[in-house]
């Protein structure tokens, strides 16, 4: 398993625009279907990441407080199911099912989406306003599979408690570190 860290776009970057494939509704979704009236989380994430299995049962509970919060929460898988099929939309509709996912799982089949937010790895988090200007990028806590510590979304619900007050975040914001995005080599 490789620990590639994500990249930091800046604060105040506005949410890039998208239309992708939703495997759990098989429909299209965009980011303006998508996002809360107080908030939208875009996460980049995959089937078969330990960083991302690591997490999957404190995302649903996360995603489902943040939405009724007024937050959107919508996830992104991205990787070349050439070479990784069970990264594909048959396989993502199974695994979001089997978890409850209670978000969209979109596919970027073309792998645009994951470069406009200049996502690296998975599970990369992307917390917006209510206006679509970045809040926070990175690390949703310091959990790690194996390092024994507590999958509570510390880091990224700090962040969004910030947002929903108004009031500026002064943690440090840590890039996530999971498996790199598989990007096509053609």
């Amino acid at each position: 398993m490789s620990l590639t860290p994500s990249n930091m776009l800046p604060i105040g970057t506005e949410a890039p625009k998208f239309e992708l494939w939703d495997s759990v509704s098989n429909s299209t979704k965009t980011l303006n279907k998508i996002k809360g009236s107080h908030g939208t989380l875009v996460l980049f994430i995959c089937n078969h990441c330990p960083f991302v299995i690591h997490i999957n049962e404190a995302l649903v509970t996360l995603a489902t407080d943040l939405q009724n919060k007024g937050i959107g929460v919508v996830a992104i898988s991205s990787n070349d199911v050439e070479d990784y099929p069970q990264d594909g939309p048959e396989q993502m509709q199974k695994h979001a099912e089997k978890l409850g996912y209670p978000f969209p799982y979109l596919y970027d089949e073309t792998q645009s989406v994951a470069k406009a937010y200049d996502a690296a790895c998975t599970p990369d988090f992307f917390l917006f306003d209510a206006n679509l200007k970045l809040v926070y990028r990175g690390q949703l806590d310091d959990s790690r599979p194996g390092n024994g510590l507590p999958v509570d979304g510390a880091d990224l619900l700090h962040a969004v408690q910030c947002m929903i007050e108004n009031k500026a975040n002064t943690h440090p914001q840590k890039p996530s570190i999971g498996c790199n995005i598989k990007w096509k080599t053609s």
